[in-house]
């Protein structure tokens, strides 16, 4: 990893070691792209001034060792991994198209304005407005202490209700998904919006999930580490299936398992009492895996069965009262039969689809997660 930068020497430029923040950025995108291979690396650098730059990394508290001695990124280290990853997408569309939403009923938290109403039986007096309400009594009385306060002097803050939403992220993890960093943004926009609704949206919960083969759950760490599933399999034609409750030590990772990803997210949202539910998922092939009873199927090229059992999982979802937001990432050549396969998912679920390059991938997901935020679903 080259931590080292060159320019033109003029003479008058004083030399300045790379601080820790700068050279722990760096390595952050490493670990976008190849995941915790990186940390692992950083245990065998053998250069005294490269030891010295990750032991100054470590002081700064960017990185830890863990109970047996291997590094990983620290709390602030993954804090700052995620803020980075929202200012920079930020960037690239208009900021106040990301903020709160209204919504039409009563939720489970509000954004105050500094707009003001008289006050009426039933608000909250969290919300009073105290200086107002002080400058209403005080002109009644006429001035003079004490101030005795009367109910037509209560004076409030409008409030935004806001409802709140159960969001899982699914994360394709299979082979392709290496390939024009297509997974490095990926990664990007997810840790982005952690941030986001860590910092706005602090009533809601995300969940990341990785599908590939089979499908995980991923804490957030995880997220940061995790990297596509090397391909370990080159036959022209696949059709294998694996005892799920025996299953064999090697078995392909690098399918496409959409069907397993949807079934997990539906167990965990059906465990959240939120009122909003959506699973936004991204992929960027044709599903090449499914389940059957307690076997998992991989079937390549992709077949007519594996999507039908993968649309019947998308239509459960959507009974659920699941939106289902499904993005097809398209960077060397029109896909056709992803393109497809995407819309149709949106039709059974009546959802929404889109394919897009990863360049604008953080504007579709982003949106996508605002919307999905507005309206309740309720089940078929």
């Amino acid at each position: 990893m080259p931590f080292n930068e060159y320019t033109k020497w003029d003479g008058s430029q004083q030399f300045q070691p790379q601080s820790a923040e700068k050279a722990f950025d760096q390595i952050s995108e490493y670990l976008m792209q190849y995941g915790d291979q990186v940390l692992r690396n950083l245990e065998d650098i053998d250069d005294e001034d490269m030891k010295d730059l990750v032991e100054l990394i470590q002081k700064e508290g960017f990185i830890e060792e863990d109970g047996e001695g291997k590094y990983r990124v620290s709390p602030k280290g993954l804090r700052r991994i995620q803020e980075s990853a929202l200012s920079n997408l930020f960037q690239t569309f208009q900021r106040d198209a990301i903020g709160k939403h209204e919504t039409p009923r009563k939720g489970d938290g509000s954004i105050r304005h500094e707009d003001s109403k008289p006050y009426v039986f039933g608000d909250s007096l969290a919300n009073l407005n105290m200086h107002e309400t002080l400058k209403n009594a005080m002109a009644r009385q006429g001035g003079g202490y004490p101030i005795r306060l009367k109910q037509d002097d209560y004076v409030v803050h409008e409030v935004e209700n806001q409802s709140r939403c159960a969001t899982v992220v699914l994360i394709d993890m299979s082979g392709s998904m290496s390939r024009y960093g297509k997974y490095a943004t990926t990664k990007k926009v997810a840790l982005a919006l952690q941030a986001m609704v860590r910092a706005q949206y602090s009533q809601d919960t995300l969940q990341m999930v990785g599908f590939y083969s089979f499908a995980n759950v991923m804490t957030e760490r995880e997220l940061l580490n995790s990297a596509p599933k090397p391909v370990s399999l080159y036959d022209s034609r696949v059709n294998l299936r694996f005892d799920l409750d025996n299953l064999p030590k090697r078995v392909p990772q690098h399918f496409t398992n959409i069907d397993a990803g949807l079934r997990l997210a539906r167990n965990i949202l059906g465990r959240s009492g939120a009122q909003n539910k959506q699973i936004i998922v991204v992929t960027d092939g044709e599903p090449t895996a499914h389940i059957e009873g307690r076997e998992v199927v991989l079937i390549y090229p992709p077949s007519e069965k594996t999507a039908r059992h993968t649309l019947n999982e998308v239509r459960r979802c959507a009974a659920s009262g699941i939106r289902v937001s499904s993005f097809a990432l398209i960077e060397d050549y029109f896909y056709l039969g992803l393109v497809n396969f995407v819309e149709e998912m949106a039709r059974v679920s009546h959802g929404i689809a889109a394919y897009c390059s990863a360049d604008d991938l953080g504007k579709v997901v982003f949106d996508s997660f605002i919307n999905g935020r507005k309206v309740r679903r309720t089940g078929h």
